[in-house]
């Protein structure tokens, strides 16, 4: 008998694409674009969403300086406002203080310079807002309310060294004490203690270490939680070490009222070679993402110090060996009080000063140093590309 081959119909076609795609993530890892449940199986798009449908509160992480994250995030967002428009985005990246140019960048009334200094951005968080822009445009452009639920980090350091009760509840922003951290949470944040390197945690001590992350997971939890009562879904943006296994943010959320089974974390998943396969219950669901060079912007620049504010400007906490600052030579304790001819006032002017500074030139930095000022260049290296 002579057997017929028939040629592959569209269905097959996928099947085929799918494999080929899966074969460039390790095993148990999801494929670019496929999304899988929190116990690792294959997940439909259409029925993840129609799962998202009951809940008040869906949290999506990220790990901040990928952009391929936050294009999964202003993804999902869209998907989730096609079905629900009635939602509103709480950021981790802004402290309450920032909920005003929230407002008005939503209404149209700031552009984007203006927003980054109203936000106090660069002091607040940090990391580019080229990373963010997408998402707060998509935002603006659909009338989306984005709240700051976070809280500043001279309030969490109080919170965590000198304890709730000695911080009034206005001054606070009404933020109640967080329900205790689990114990697989305070091992995991003892792992994360240990792995950073000395000198890099403002404070090593790993039950002030726990008590600071706990006020930021309750701070953001009380934020969602409150915005809940007005919205019918609120999607929460942070790191994705505040969401997993349900610890952090989950946990505080249930604490508040807002259980499990009315919240669902998300959360994306490198997917090359190098994929460690997700552990059962890690999320609700787990989407895989491109990873590698081709998909990512060119790193920022940077100097190399560890900053904080003074009195006289911006002090040099340590140098980072065989840095921009190393080689310029920098030196811990050294006041700098312009950039640029530009006067510093806070750590983040230093940062906007040095993220706009183009690649293979000369930034001229004015040090005090032993009650003297001085002149010191930092030479940027050209890009390589």
């Amino acid at each position: 008998m002579t057997r017929r081959i028939r040629r592959a119909g569209p269905l097959s076609a996928l099947v085929v694409f799918a494999l080929l795609a899966a074969g460039h993530a390790a095993a148990g890892c999801p494929a670019p674009g496929q999304w899988l449940n929190g116990e690792g199986a294959p997940l439909a798009t259409d029925r993840l969403f129609q799962n998202l449908e009951r809940s008040r509160v869906v949290l999506l992480g990220e790990t901040h300086d990928r952009m391929e994250h936050h294009r999964w995030q202003l993804h999902t967002l869209a998907g989730l406002h096609a079905r629900r428009p009635g939602m509103a985005i709480g950021l981790e990246m802004l402290p309450r203080e920032a909920q005003p140019a929230l407002d008005a960048w939503v209404a149209g009334e700031l552009d984007e310079p203006s927003f980054l200094e109203q936000s106090n951005w660069h002091q607040a968080w940090g990391f580019d807002p080229q990373l963010y822009l997408p998402i707060l445009h998509f935002a603006r452009m659909h009338q989306v309310p984005l709240l700051a639920i976070n809280l500043e980090r001279s309030l969490v350091r109080r919170l965590a060294s000198d304890g709730w009760d000695s911080v009034p509840t206005e001054e606070r922003h009404r933020v109640s004490p967080p329900a205790p951290a689990p114990e697989a949470y305070r091992d995991y944040l003892d792992t994360v203690l240990k792995d950073h390197p000395a000198g890099v945690l403002d404070d090593p001590d790993l039950d002030r270490f726990v008590a600071a992350q706990l006020a930021w997971d309750r701070a953001m939890a009380s934020g969602l939680a409150d915005a809940a009562e007005y919205y019918p879904l609120v999607v929460g943006l942070m790191g994705s070490g505040h969401l997993q296994f349900h610890h952090g943010v989950p946990h505080q959320l249930a604490d508040l009222g807002i259980g499990l089974e009315h919240q669902h974390t998300l959360l994306p998943w490198d997917s090359n070679e190098d994929c460690s396969a997700p552990e059962p219950g890690v999320a609700d669901a787990i989407f895989g993402v491109a990873a590698g060079p081709l998909h990512e912007p060119q790193p920022p620049q940077l100097l190399g110090v560890r900053i904080e504010s003074d009195p006289a400007g911006i002090r040099v906490r340590s140098v980072q060996p065989d840095s921009v600052a190393d080689a310029s030579g920098l030196q811990a304790d050294d006041i700098l009080t312009a950039a640029a001819g530009v006067d510093l006032v806070l750590p983040g002017d230093l940062v906007a000063i040095v993220r706009r500074h183009a690649p293979g030139t000369i930034l001229p930095l004015t040090v005090l140093r032993d009650g003297e000022a001085r002149e010191v260049l930092a030479r940027f290296p050209a890009r390589t590309d």
